[in-house]
């Protein structure tokens, strides 16, 4: 590194930037981890293709491009269920009408946008995180708060749907209303995530801790808490590099989560082996009466 790291960081601006940074890695896999559960972890990409539709109805029509794409990524998330839910046709179809549609439809507005360049679009596509105002990080704050609410607080019944949608049904919850809450939820977090790692790379944030976590837990609710002290540890490491080494943060946060992944997964089946090596060693050997080489 050619910069103090602590006279950087020391910086609003980068303060700012890895608080929201947190944020985002707290609240994505806190979301994700439902989201593998039922085996949709591209559905953030979904999301994030349409929310670049709301990105650019914002722009073209100057209003707030994170409430916008909040409302149209929403809208999109509520569709995508209801048509999973109906059977009318299935998730890959609707996944790909949301990946070509609405990226499409997000350059497409952008383009008509008066003064909004490509440089504009990149900043959403793959993050702006170093450019976050104080109102970006109080709105960050709110709408992850809002998130974990629902992803913390109703985790038995979110957990109950994602398992078994039919005993949950039997067992009275509020199977399609819960569903709908998950997809807009889903939108909300992609739209959170859309200033701190960009719409192409929200996914891989709400998707890689988790899978990290299941590595070396089984329970559920051990699973949701790795994955999102997960998903701090990537956000801060990849604050820090990126700030040392003059890096794109976005990018530079998911590397960080894979990195972690693979670190848990090397290191997880180092364990293994030694544990399936001792084990063999006590059946073999009778303590008492065996004596092992030095």
């Amino acid at each position: 590194m050619n910069v103090n790291l602590i006279e950087i960081m020391s910086l609003p601006f980068m303060q700012r930037a890895l608080l929201g940074a947190l944020i985002t890695g707290l609240i994505a896999p806190s979301l994700g981890i439902y989201l593998v559960q039922r085996r949709m972890s591209l559905i953030g990409d979904g999301i994030g293709h349409i929310a670049l539709t709301g990105v650019g109805v914002g722009l073209l029509t100057g209003t707030s491009p994170v409430l916008t794409a909040i409302i149209v990524s929403a809208l999109g998330a509520v569709a995508v269920e209801l048509i999973r839910e109906r059977g009318r046709t299935s998730g890959d179809i609707a996944l790909a009408i949301l990946f070509y549609g609405g990226i499409a439809g997000g350059v497409f507005l952008v383009g008509l946008a008066p003064g909004k360049g490509s440089a504009n679009l990149t900043s959403y596509l793959f993050g702006s995180l170093l450019t976050t105002s104080a109102t970006d990080l109080i709105t960050i704050a709110i709408l992850g708060a809002c998130v974990l609410a629902v992803t913390v607080g109703l985790r038995p019944w979110l957990f109950a749907i994602c398992q078994d949608e039919e005993y949950a049904k039997v067992s009275g919850l509020p199977v399609r209303a819960l569903n709908l809450l998950l997809a807009v939820m889903t939108a909300v977090t992609v739209t959170v995530a859309m200033r701190s790692v960009g719409l192409l790379l929200v996914s891989a944030l709400m998707v890689v801790p988790v899978a990290a976590a299941q590595l070396v837990s089984r329970g559920f609710g051990g699973t949701m808490t790795l994955a999102m002290l997960g998903g701090v540890i990537s956000a801060g490491a990849g604050i820090l590099v990126s700030a040392g080494y003059d890096t794109a943060p976005g990018a530079t946060i998911v590397l960080a989560a894979i990195a972690l992944f693979i670190l848990v997964a090397v290191v997880g089946t180092a364990l293994r082996r030694r544990r399936r090596a001792d084990t063999g060693a006590a059946a073999v050997c009778d303590p008492p009466e065996c004596v092992l080489d030095s």
